[in-house]
């Protein structure tokens, strides 16, 4: 492991956790783990001899500090984010250190820009939400497919999963965000958030190969509601999710992702297939890989890597497309994921 400042990852012990901590380690990071279970924790020490265990609650603000003294940079894959990313961000802005999370929940993710960009700012501190399948990699799709562009007539986002096993921090984020929308759906439309009760809508969306056409629910809103309009200039953002996955997700009794390599991850494959649309103009760009929990690590990690060596855009709050090099950063994550972007 490095000898340089390590990386603490809040809710380590989770199962995208364990995906980011092990990512780092292949990195050569020294890594803290850190959350509420101390006695999990340990038993992650276990696995893992060459990591620091420093439990912390998000409740309790001396402890978060505690856990990132010294640190480098702090990673929150701890979920429901409505709950722990106001917390953690607070304390990475009193550490000095950037902060990322993993968090696909809509109005968490809305929540952070409104209500720490200011800080983030005055402190010139690195602050990067949503950096995970969704919202990050779609919001990295649509500003490589976009090039030179600043603004786009229509921005859509098409998620192409072969299944949905969700894990339990899924489903209980997802019941947090139902309760916050008091049961109604969102979409992002003429400017803004809009919530509705809207019936979904099934249409059909022609994949690249080897998906082809398929069925999707139209409007089945995700992250990149958030992350796309916070840094390019868009009407709307429409987001789609193949019915198979969006029935799994649904469904009760679907069992949780069950691994079956040795990196842990479960046999679901994804296609992300990007349009926007400028002017009668038409780009796409394109993101092939296989488990949408075990991706977000290369994604979140590579963020922590750029923040680091200072390979970035801009600094204090700003999502993935506004922070890095798109395309580059994109192109940086294979073979975990392949990438089609358009050429200038």
């Amino acid at each position: 492991m490095s000898t340089t400042a390590a990386v603490v990852v809040y809710g380590a012990t989770g199962h995208t956790g364990r995906f980011v901590v092990a990512e780092l380690r292949r990195h050569g990071f020294a890594t803290i783990v850190s959350g509420r279970d101390a006695a999990r924790l340990e038993q992650l020490a276990a696995e893992w001899p060459d990591v620091v265990v420093r439990p912390a609650a998000v409740d309790d603000p001396a402890s978060l500090d505690r856990a990132l003294a010294g640190a480098a940079a702090v990673v929150n894959c701890a979920g429901p984010f409505a709950v722990t990313a106001g917390p953690v961000v607070e304390a990475a802005l009193r550490a000095g250190v950037p902060y990322v999370d993993v968090a696909a929940e809509i109005e968490a993710n809305a929540s952070m820009f409104v209500d720490h960009a200011e800080a983030a700012r005055k402190t010139c501190t690195p602050v990067v939400p949503a950096m995970a399948f969704y919202g990050g990699l779609g919001d990295l799709l649509v500003t490589a497919a976009m090039g030179e562009w600043r603004a786009a007539d229509e921005v859509h986002v098409a998620y192409g999963l072969s299944s949905w096993h969700p894990t339990p921090g899924t489903r209980q984020a997802g019941q947090v965000s139902q309760e916050r929308r008091g049961g109604r759906r969102v979409r992002f439309a003429d400017g803004a958030l809009q919530y509705h009760d809207d019936e979904p809508v099934e249409q059909e969306w022609l994949f690249p190969e080897p998906l082809g056409r398929r069925s999707v629910l139209a409007e089945f809103t995700m992250a990149d509601v958030v992350t796309v309009p916070s840094h390019l200039s868009v009407p709307a953002v429409r987001t789609y999710m193949t019915v198979e996955a969006a029935r799994d997700l649904a469904g009760q009794d679907a069992p949780e992702p069950r691994p079956v390599d040795d990196l842990g991850r479960s046999d679901q494959t994804f296609v992300v297939d990007v349009l926007v649309r400028a002017g009668g103009v038409e780009r796409r760009a394109t993101a092939r890989g296989r488990d949408i929990y075990a991706v977000t690590a290369p994604l979140a990690v590579e963020a922590v890597r750029r923040l680091l060596d200072g390979r970035t855009r801009t600094t204090g709050l700003a999502s993935a497309g506004a922070m890095f090099d798109a395309a580059d950063f994109l192109q940086a994550l294979d073979p975990q994921l392949s990438v089609e972007l358009p050429h200038f």
